[in-house]
């Protein structure tokens, strides 16, 4: 699916994508790469180092796809530049603590150039900073204007360059 996005942006038939590279109620297994138990159980792992383990398998295996998109979206050109450099991505989690479903401090990456992010850098929002914020933030750099999303109290200024 990672491919199919970058050669659906690369041809521009598209500029927008949504994508769940696995959802966590998901009873997917991940036999692949050693994790025969269904994701979803692994979430709720009490505690447990053998779930634990088995759970951050799981996750470094989707930020190892993540990763190889990345670098195949910096190998491809639209005539202008790097997909990569000419994008902007968010890639995240909806909750933070499976075992008590809690949906604050949840770790995203926004990867890319484009529009003026301020990028390679590791920021840490206030407590409480809803989800919503960075949303708005690249809508609001993709020229979107958004006045609310959701929960959102607002832009996140840290993310843009001044």
């Amino acid at each position: 699916m990672f491919d199919l996005q970058v050669l659906a942006v690369q041809a521009d038939l598209t500029r927008v994508i949504t994508f769940i590279v696995g959802l966590e109620a998901s009873l997917r297994t991940y036999g692949e790469i050693g994790v025969p138990e269904s994701h979803h159980p692994l979430t709720h792992h009490g505690s447990n180092p053998e779930s634990i383990e088995k759970f951050k398998r799981i996750n470094t295996f989707h930020a190892e796809q993540f990763a190889q998109f990345l670098r195949k979206l910096g190998a491809a050109s639209d005539g202008y530049g790097s997909l990569l450099d000419r994008s902007m991505i968010v890639y995240g989690s909806g909750i933070s603590d499976c075992n008590a479903h809690t949906h604050e401090n949840l770790p995203i990456v926004v990867a890319g150039r484009g529009r003026g992010l301020r990028l390679r850098r590791h920021v840490v929002n206030p407590q409480k900073t809803p989800l919503t914020n960075p949303f708005m933030t690249v809508l609001d750099r993709m020229g979107g204007r958004p006045e609310s999303i959701g929960d959102g109290t607002g832009k996140l200024e840290q993310l843009t360059e001044i």
